[in-house]
């Protein structure tokens, strides 16, 4: 089986804190990330378990035979910068202070367990 992959483009939460959460999923099976990922208290959390449902579904329907959550792992997940708002905030003494609201880009790939033989 080849690989699957799911995008989500966007996301307005910073991506050194989405990389925080993308780290306790990578290499792990579908199965046990959606389980990590239920009871991770960040923000990021229940977008990365939606996306590796989509990438999962993805390999469902691509493939067209019955495949377990169990047999699939997330083979890479990576979280890159997108494009930053920039917002001005006034300060002390007429200054404008700039607020960057950072954006993530997140890409899984997910691919079927090999089998021991």
């Amino acid at each position: 089986m080849t690989e699957t992959k799911a995008n989500l483009r966007y996301l307005r939460i910073s991506p050194r804190k989405t990389r925080l959460v993308a780290d306790l999923v990578r290499g792990k099976s579908v199965k046990e990330s959606l389980a990590r990922l239920k009871f991770a208290d960040k923000k990021s959390a229940p977008v990365i378990s939606k996306l590796i449902k989509s990438a999962y579904s993805n390999a469902k329907n691509n493939f067209k035979k019955e495949i377990s959550d169990a047999d699939l792992y997330i083979k890479k997940i990576s979280v890159d910068e997108g494009p930053t708002l920039k917002r001005y905030m006034p300060r002390a003494r007429g200054i404008a202070y700039m607020i960057r609201k950072r954006t993530s880009h997140i890409s899984v790939v997910l691919e079927e367990q090999p089998k021991i033989k």
